[in-house]
């Protein structure tokens, strides 16, 4: 089934072999005819993942960098919609020398150029399919296993199936018969499964296992427990318990595995203390972050795991409070009087935005630190405009058709040297900037103290920008200070507030870049300014 935590395994077992030392490469494909996520809604897909080349990508390419810290490309993602492009391209070129296009050999041709390519470059490339066994999408992708598995031979192949195992109350038990349907399903279209990965809410018996063994023909060693967990990121150190990697290490004929326990050793330098400030934080903070989606989490879950970072870089505890912008204000603001940080993450449309800036509104009068993203800075750009200098009719061109637009729609951008243009009748995956943007920030800012740079690289993924040319008169009046901008100067990419102990925004997404081992700044930092509220480090004089 979905949601079932293929790609946390797929992350989990890259980041157990680059313990063992090994190289990665982590791969999607996913059966849906859209040629990305972009234009999906977060309540149907969840969050969209922005590369720093700025391919939109499923969420799972999240858990993939953040636990292994390798940095995702287009060239790792596939979605039908993909290969029916780039096929129907070959054939109106004549690639195909007058043949019927067909699903077999055409499409699960393009399937298996896609896994394959690259592979010299690492030892192990694991490449993840979407969506659930039997679903009619899904067939070509595993009828190009299929093939492949025989291509390559076992020798160079190895098919992981993650399943689940419903637990019965009244009778007390697990059930092992969806496994065994949904392998035999999976057998019935000539793929067998190497390794049999239960997801449980308990733990699983030598005779479950045996059991799951003879019916699903896999060696018993092989059918490896994967219970829920109190945190994904103790789920490598669960499945090295577990034998995954040692399994691995047999299945290749790969030697000496682990001789004198390294890779416990390892697990503990690089997860060690993640595990401490999950299990054994020595101090907790209350947050709240103000959205739109807060009823379905995989739509925030970079921001989630980013605030986490934050924690762990803190050794912290953060209890998060998910407040609905779209409720009553005076609700929203009864609701922030108990935290002691306050986050408004991106969004589109209009819809939630005036909770959200009455959020940013009780975060600047109560000087409650707060972190603003993408739509977050635009929002506070607004309500300084509308509360400071009473421009009551302050909005963005995305909003509104009438207004003064302080949020304009940009045609016109520099990256890397090179002119970019958009105009507003291009499509809505055309027209945003998307992935790695170099910023220069001002020295002496929040910002500086935070990042301990000059410049900074960040991912973006937006339509509007602050409109600095037409009003940065009144936004220098409303007390914003651009401590952030973009090489050519003519992008705002960070604000901040000097007569605030923090308060600070970006344009750009940080939560892409951040890792449990390595918390971006931004976070850290707003996780430090929420615990030491009451005696303030980080407020900025110019």
């Amino acid at each position: 089934m979905s949601s079932i935590g293929k790609g946390i395994t797929s992350a989990t077992i890259g980041s157990l072999l680059q313990i063992h030392g090994f190289s990665v490469r982590i791969k999607k494909m996913d059966p849906y005819i859209n040629v990305d996520p972009g234009t999906m809604s977060p309540y149907k897909h969840g969050e969209v993942f922005v590369m720093g080349d700025g391919c939109e990508s499923d969420l799972d390419f999240g858990h993939y960098e953040r636990f292994t810290d390798i940095k995702c490309t287009a060239e790792d993602v596939l979605t039908t919609g993909k290969i029916y492009q780039k096929v129907l391209k070959k054939e109106r070129l004549g690639d195909y020398l007058g043949s019927d296009i067909q699903v077999i050999p055409h499409i699960t041709d393009e399937i298996k150029a896609f896994i394959i390519d690259g592979h010299e470059d690492v030892d192990f490339t694991i490449c993840e399919v979407g969506g659930t066994v039997g679903d009619i999408e899904g067939l070509p992708y595993i009828e190009a296993i299929r093939q492949l598995t025989i291509e390559l031979g076992k020798s160079r192949t190895l098919c992981a199936h993650l399943t689940y195992l419903p637990y019965m109350k009244t009778s007390e038990e697990l059930k092992t018969k969806p496994t065994q349907h949904s392998v035999k399903q999976l057998q019935s279209m000539g793929v067998q499964p190497d390794m049999i990965l239960c997801r449980c809410e308990k733990s699983i018996d030598n005779e479950i296992k045996a059991k799951i063994s003879m019916f699903c023909n896999v060696k018993k060693e092989n059918v490896i427990a994967a219970p829920d967990a109190e945190n994904i990121y103790l789920i490598p150190k669960m499945y090295h318990l577990a034998s995954v990697d040692r399994q691995i290490y047999d299945h290749f004929g790969i030697p000496d595995y682990d001789p004198k326990g390294r890779a416990e050793n390892k697990i503990k330098e690089r997860w060690g203390a993640v595990e401490h400030s999950i299990v054994k934080p020595s101090k907790t903070v209350r947050i709240a972050v103000v959205g739109k989606y807060t009823r379905m989490k995989d739509a925030y879950i970079s921001v989630s795991q980013a605030i986490s970072h934050g924690g762990f870089a803190n050794d912290a505890k953060v209890d998060v409070d998910w407040v609905d912008s779209r409720g009553d204000l005076e609700e929203i603001k009864r609701r922030l009087k108990d935290v002691s940080g306050i986050l408004v993450p991106g969004g589109f449309d209009s819809n939630g935005t005036e909770g959200k800036i009455a959020a940013i509104k009780f975060a600047r009068e109560n000087k409650i630190p707060f972190l603003g993203i993408c739509l977050g800075l635009q929002l506070s750009v607004i309500e300084a405009c509308r509360n400071l200098v009473g421009i009551k009719n302050a909005t963005s061109r995305e909003f509104s058709d009438n207004g003064a637009f302080v949020i304009d729609f940009m045609q016109n951008w520099e990256k890397d040297g090179v002119l970019e243009s958009r105009t507003q009748l291009s499509g809505k995956g055309e027209t945003m900037r998307l992935g790695n943007y170099r910023c220069k920030i001002l020295p002496g800012t929040l910002a500086h103290k935070v990042y301990g740079s000059t410049e900074i690289t960040e991912r973006h993924r937006h339509r509007f920008e602050v409109n600095i040319k037409e009003y940065k008169e009144v936004f220098e009046k409303a007390g914003l200070l651009f401590s952030g901008m973009s090489v050519d100067g003519v992008l705002p990419e960070i604000i901040e507030r000097c007569d605030h102990p923090f308060f600070i925004a970006t344009q750009a997404h940080p939560e892409f870049k951040s890792r449990p081992f390595a918390a971006h700044p931004l976070f850290a930092s707003f996780i430090e300014a929420a615990i030491n509220r009451d005696c303030p480090i980080w407020g900025v004089k110019l």
